[in-house]
């Protein structure tokens, strides 16, 4: 039978089965329906797209909000800048590049990559908004969608109720007072410090991440997976979940730099890897559910709390590996930039070295340090908070808008006035840079220099006694990190350990801070690793 589907006067012939010929005409009728249809659409995104305008001339008269400055761009849709920061990314000076543009551009800009327009901040005052006085108008956006592959639903990708669920149930896990923990930290730098041999070149990074592994699984599991204790002639599951991690870590990041189009990057390397960190945590997670029953099984792991909670393998599995990623991989980083640091200024090291043996003693007069004597020692506690400011753990940070909402300054001549934020749109937020800016840290901001936080030093040209939102290595207000005295402690042990042995450190092939060549993940870590020689 004929379908009539376009206007046609003129009549069909078609033959019947009695060979009679009968006349079909073309019916208009569904052509006309597909004609209104059509304007009907095109009229509700017209009438949607003048509402909106409408809406945010209201919006930004009753903010009093100006325009931020534009990233300037010379090919359609920003091409050059998106191949820009891919060639930036290959070099390993993604961060680099982003300092380089702000210090040209602005405190707080306005890019359209893409056709996608989103906002980058520096700004103190916004991050301040961002992260705490307006917090309920953001969420991660599509950061869920993005690490899914790898970390599932965890307290990394959580947002609302099960976020804050999440924290709740983390909270007692990084307990100071927990002197199992101590022991465990104090029983593996041994190990640690054992792995350096005098006068040789070791790489120290990749120890740091097995020595933080091995401290971040005892907090899960109850048991730590000794990584240390390796002798290197066969590969462990542990170096293969090192690996791996990697790799994962790797692809969200690039997944992460594309928004919307996160999906582009994935595949079947991707995939293999996120199989092998999953198996290493499954096998973890079998062990705990087969073991005793739930009202038996009192530890203080975060995996027998979480058991107490739920036997759904997944949830258990995605939770250990949030909380993985930020026990070992931050405190790794945190080692490996602050022993480079030290090993290519030897005034520095001597200082520190000084107050250690006043306090607890170097070489065969040393003490086992304790919390005490570590809270003591004001100028560790200066290094530590200068390498946090020069390679902060997460150098780069999104949220995503909710609603229509509002910056405090970035708009303007003088980038003082507030700037709005549409519903969807992202605003992007860089410490690595804001805590090398000039304006906030004196024209020595890229100097590592632990004496600007001494707060009762009058020689110091910028006092930092009210840095406050111009200082976030662990991030702000709700979501602050959870286990920062934990990591500060645990570095500062691991620190002053190392130091009680070897009284001076040389570094192989230095490099100029912020000219290093670095690898941007989901943390910061140094491409070329941390390869030291100690001298006792």
């Amino acid at each position: 039978m004929y379908v009539p589907w376009f206007s046609d006067s003129n009549p069909v012939k078609q033959q019947g089965h009695n060979g009679h010929t009968i006349a079909l005409t073309k019916t208009a009728f569904p052509v006309h329906i597909l004609l209104y249809i059509t304007i009907i659409i095109l009229l509700y995104n017209l009438t949607s797209q003048i509402l909106k305008k409408i809406s945010t001339i209201k919006f930004r008269k009753l903010h009093e909000c100006t325009s931020p400055p534009k990233l300037p761009y010379k090919y359609p849709l920003a091409i050059d800048r998106l191949l820009a920061a891919i060639r930036s990314s290959e070099e390993k000076r993604t961060l680099s590049w982003f300092q380089k543009i702000f210090n040209e551009v602005g405190e707080t800009f306005e890019q359209v990559v893409l056709g996608g327009r989103s906002i980058n901040t520096v700004e103190p005052e916004n991050l301040h908004a961002i992260l705490s006085s307006d917090f309920a108008s953001y969420n991660l956006g599509t950061r869920r969608a993005v690490f899914a592959p790898l970390l599932g639903d965890g307290i990394f990708t959580q947002d609302g109720v099960a976020w804050r669920h999440s924290r709740d149930v983390l909270r007692p896990l990084f307990c100071l007072n927990r002197m199992d923990v101590f022991r465990q930290v104090e029983n593996h730098t041994d190990k640690l410090v054992d792995c350096i041999l005098p006068e040789k070149f070791v790489d120290l990074q990749p120890l740091f991440f097995r020595f933080a592994l091995d401290i971040t699984t005892f907090l899960l599991f109850g048991k730590s997976v000794n990584s240390l204790e390796e002798t290197g002639s066969v590969e462990s599951s542990e170096s293969r979940f090192s690996e791996a991690f990697k790799v994962c870590q790797d692809y969200l990041f690039r997944r992460g730099r594309l928004g919307g189009l996160f999906w582009l990057v994935g595949g079947r390397e991707f995939r293999e890897n996120c199989s092998i960190v999953h198996q290493f945590l499954d096998d973890a997670v079998r062990e705990a559910l087969s073991a005793a029953p739930i009202e038996e099984n009192m530890g203080n792991s975060f995996l027998d709390i979480l058991v107490r909670e739920t036997r759904d393998p997944k949830v258990l599995r995605d939770q250990l590996l949030n909380v993985l990623l930020a026990g070992r991989d931050t405190t790794a980083c945190c080692l490996s930039w602050t022993f480079r640091l030290l090993a290519q200024h030897p005034q520095v090291l001597a200082k520190l070295r000084e107050e250690i043996s006043t306090t607890i003693g170097v070489g065969h007069e040393a003490q086992t340090p304790d919390k005490n004597s570590l809270k003591k020692m004001k100028y560790l506690h200066y290094v530590l908070k200068e390498v946090l400011r020069l390679y902060p753990p997460v150098p780069m940070n999104c949220r995503t808008a909710l609603k229509d909402t509002i910056l405090p300054k970035g708009g303007g001549p003088d980038g003082t006035q507030p700037i709005m934020v549409r519903k969807g749109e992202n605003v992007g937020y860089t410490t690595y840079v804001m805590h090398r800016s000039k304006r906030l840290y004196g024209e020595d901001a890229e100097t590592f220099r632990p004496e600007r936080w001494d707060i009762e030093d009058r020689s110091n040209v910028v006092n930092l006694r009210n840095i406050g939102w111009g200082y976030l290595p662990f991030n702000g207000g709700p979501r602050v990190c959870l286990g920062q005295e934990f990591a500060l402690l645990e570095v500062g042990f691991v620190v002053t350990r190392i130091l009680q042995r070897f009284r001076r450190l040389e570094m192989e092939n230095p490099v100029r801070v912020g000219l290093e060549k670095q690898d941007l993940t989901l943390v910061l870590a140094s491409t070329d690793g941390c390869r030291i020689k100690g001298f006792e």
